[in-house]
């Protein structure tokens, strides 16, 4: 799946590239109220972006995936392109799932464009992808023919270490773009660093006061820098980037022997598990049969008309996660 997803985008980049070259060059500043254009491809970063820039109403901000797509299945179209090309500032994760964004950037035509990949933004802090003990892999056959890649975890936003330091890279990049608003954009990221900061000291109280240090999801597995950042141990039924749906009989068999090897309480899943069937699935085949199962949000298909922010989002995973620990 991934391999053919990395051709797929390869392929699709350079047609896209082919019609960037010939049907914007001579298009320049696509903003004609003169405004800073902001690009983000993700929530999170939309949402840090629209913190640091405050009530600066000379920015404006392009959330790309805006209609619930998930980052791992996203194909930029040519407006997403076009609006790329003549942005002030992109914001992108830089793993895997955007491998389109070299040619984007190649063929833009504002050559004096900010660039935050967040993933060279972390440098040392980003993580590999990790195959926990138990851990659904996919097909083998995918990988046979050739070398091994170090694959890095794609999901920094759920840290919210990581969050303060984006932050503040994208007060930094802002003000290179738009000095005269400077002092602003440090005093909007400072404070809502300090936010984020609050948010944390809760995150490692309620780990502290919990009796639990594992937390099991019957899903893909997203948040590894969360739990990471805190000292927590976690089982799962497949990778993050995963795009398997199936969980084998060995897998449910593994976690819910772990489930109750444990002693868990709570079997976790992301929020693009509607039908909860391998959550439930586990929970059938532990002895005690009476796990709750809930949801923890990992921001990978929130919209601006979710009426959320990262913040809301990540203190509500607050409340669940003090639900599995205690």
């Amino acid at each position: 799946m991934k391999n053919v997803k990395k051709l797929f985008m390869f392929i699709f980049a350079m047609v896209l590239g082919i019609g960037t070259i010939f049907g914007l060059s001579a298009c320049g500043n696509n903003n004609k109220d003169d405004k800073i254009s902001v690009v983000c491809s993700i929530f999170p970063e939309y949402d840090w972006a629209k913190e640091v820039v405050g009530e600066n109403d000379n920015v404006e901000l392009t959330l790309l995936l805006n209609n619930g797509e998930d980052l791992h299945s996203y194909q930029p179209s040519v407006a997403d392109i076009a609006k790329i090309s003549t942005c002030d500032l992109f914001i992108y994760v830089g793993g895997e799932s955007d491998t389109w964004v070299a040619d984007a950037l190649n063929n833009a035509t504002n050559k004096n464009m900010q660039v935050i990949n967040l993933l060279d933004v972390l440098g040392d802090k980003k993580k590999e992808e990790e195959q926990k003990e138990g851990m659904q892999g996919e097909e083998e056959h995918e990988h046979e023919h050739e070398e091994e890649e170090v694959e890095y975890d794609e999901h920094i936003w759920l840290s919210l270490k990581n969050a303060q330091i984006f932050v503040t890279e994208i007060a930094n990049k802002l003000s290179i773009i738009d000095s005269a608003n400077k002092d602003n954009y440090s005093a909007n990221a400072t404070a809502y660093n300090a936010k984020l900061n609050t948010l944390d000291t809760e995150y490692q109280a309620v780990v502290d006061a919990g009796t639990t240090k594992t937390l099991l999801f019957g899903d893909r597995f997203p948040f590894r820098y969360l739990v990471d950042d805190y000292k927590l141990d976690y089982f799962a039924a497949f990778v993050g980037c995963s795009a398997e749906t199936e969980a084998s009989f060995e897998t449910i068999t593994f976690l819910a022997g772990k489930v109750d090897e444990l002693n868990l309480k709570v079997i976790l899943q992301i929020e693009t598990s509607k039908d909860s069937k391998i959550a439930n699935t586990i929970k059938e085949n532990t002895k005690s049969k009476g796990q709750k199962i809930l949801t923890l949000d990992s921001i990978q298909n929130t919209t601006t008309k979710s009426g959320k922010t990262y913040l809301s989002i990540m203190q509500s995973n607050l409340e669940v996660l003090k639900e599995a620990v205690k």
